[in-house]
């Protein structure tokens, strides 16, 4: 698979010559293969909410997990909270559900959820990843801090873009699991999301100017040891905490700048010769 540019160190880097006033949150995502429905990163910490056991149309205005942690003497706490109608769980489908057989999650424009998380772990959770199914341009998720600031929002066209760079964009495309084959036109991924130098309490997801939902599974969090071995996406970054990555022409001018305060200091020492 081709290798995107970009990841965390590259993402570091930038970060300090950045223009971004505030301790910058730095954040690199990666894509996981075609048809692979968990991460492949590791953990010290770390579990998953698959949704199985949760209740099917039920629309609870909560629901509470301890996402099965796995570590030594650490649990995290993760509470799903409605902004709408209810907390909307489905049964697999096209649209969703890993493996075939189980449930997923979904947000529609009613029924947007946040999931706020607690947890005893030594630096905190920096780690959130999930199997987004049936991608669309509407789908949106948002990281924020203990205090409600927003740290970070996620572009899904990012990670259209990237599918559609690989040698076989078609792969990603329509639902891995049988019976479910249909749903060619939208792309079935497992995104990783990680925290490089610090953590985050709460994510948000809602379904905004589209018609779309935003469907998910396998819901994995925790504190990451090592990075996966999926494909690392460029970012489209926001959020007032996030490390701005300038584009290509802000890098040519920030070149330029450079060359001409050069050419100043080489001027002035002239003069003072």
């Amino acid at each position: 698979m081709k290798r995107f540019l970009l990841g965390a160190s590259a993402l570091l880097a930038c970060a300090a010559i950045s223009s971004a006033a505030n301790a910058a949150w730095v954040v690199s995502y990666e894509g996981e293969a075609p048809g692979v429905q968990n991460t492949t990163a590791t953990f010290t910490v770390g579990g998953v909410e698959t949704f199985n056991s949760q209740p099917t149309h039920a629309y609870p205005s909560t629901i509470t997990t301890s996402f099965g942690t796995s570590g030594v003497g650490s649990t995290i706490t993760g509470v799903y909270s409605s902004q709408g109608a209810g907390v909307q769980i489905n049964n697999a489908d096209q649209y969703g559900g890993a493996g075939g057989a189980g449930k997923y999650i979904v947000a529609f424009p009613s029924t947007p959820y946040t999931l706020s998380l607690s947890s005893d772990i030594k630096g905190g959770v920096n780690y959130f990843g999930f199997w987004l199914s049936a991608l669309d341009k509407g789908n949106q998720v948002t990281f924020s801090d203990a205090n409600q600031n927003t740290l970070f929002t996620f572009n899904p066209q990012d990670v259209i873009n990237a599918i559609n760079t690989t040698a076989n964009p078609k792969a990603y495309y329509g639902n891995p699991t049988n019976p479910w084959g249909q749903d060619k036109g939208e792309p079935f991924v497992f995104i990783n999301f990680f925290d490089t130098t610090g953590s985050f309490s709460k994510v948000s997801f809602s379904e905004v100017n589209f018609g779309g939902g935003y469907e998910s599974d396998n819901h994995t969090v925790g504190h990451y040891a090592t990075m996966g071995q999926g494909t690392t996406v460029p970012l489209t970054l926001s959020g007032p905490g996030v490390a701005g990555v300038p584009e290509p022409a802000s890098w040519a001018l920030m070149i330029l700048g450079v060359g001409a305060v050069g050419a100043a200091l080489r001027r002035r020492r002239a003069m003072a010769a």
